[in-house]
């Protein structure tokens, strides 16, 4: 909690990295994000918020029961964790950190990484203490991953003509329209209705018109 509450947020997340629990409450029944949200360290509450411990995402690099290749091949671990584990969800920071990695930046690739998202997603549902910013974090990477590889499948232009697309604004205002409608689309498909997160978007969106 001292980490969060300095606003120091390396030293933060070091002490993440090397397995402080994000959940443990101190005397007053707070977690470390509620404290550092409490005194107004909001960069640290981010950090701890999107924390993605690296051996919970190395669990897909191993066979698991009858498969006889694992989910995720050990190479794409670390270009995926660094993408799970950003700050900055803006889709086209997102998109450049697929690009400038050739790992990812190939259709399989990409395949099998929002797969795996997807699981990581189910599992911050149907875990006991359920997680909906996670899962809801997993599944809106996992969306824009699957139009990534719409773009390498159908435009010469690739990730360069997904980028275009993100940042062009309409005539009238600049607003950018596509954008705004995948951050709706990956909201709309998030495949659990009862989440209380997914309501909360839907309520403030809804009325919005584009």
């Amino acid at each position: 909690i001292f980490p969060a509450n300095s606003g120091n947020k390396e030293i933060t997340w070091m002490m993440l990295e090397a397995g402080a629990e994000t959940d443990v409450v101190n005397s007053v029944g707070r977690t470390a994000a509620q404290m550092a949200a409490f005194v107004g360290q909001h960069d640290c509450v981010t950090v701890i918020n999107n924390f993605f411990p690296r051996e919970r995402l190395d669990y897909y690099t191993k066979p698991q029961g009858l498969d006889k290749e694992p989910k995720l091949p050990v190479k794409l671990a670390g270009p995926l964790h660094k993408i799970i584990t950003t700050t900055n969800m803006h889709p086209v920071k997102i998109v450049l950190l697929v690009k400038e990695n050739p790992l990812l930046a190939e259709v399989e690739a990409l395949q099998k990484c929002y797969k795996v998202l997807d699981l990581i997603c189910e599992k911050c549902m149907k875990q006991k203490d359920m997680n909906e910013v996670l899962a809801m974090k997993m599944h809106y990477i996992s969306c824009i991953f699957q139009k990534c590889i719409t773009f390498f499948k159908e435009r010469e232009d690739k990730l360069d003509g997904f980028i275009k697309s993100l940042l062009k604004g309409r005539e009238k205002d600049g607003f950018p329209v596509y954008q705004e409608k995948l951050i709706r689309e990956s909201i709309r498909k998030f495949p659990y209705c009862e989440a209380t997160l997914l309501q909360q978007l839907v309520r403030s969106i809804a009325p919005v018109e584009i």
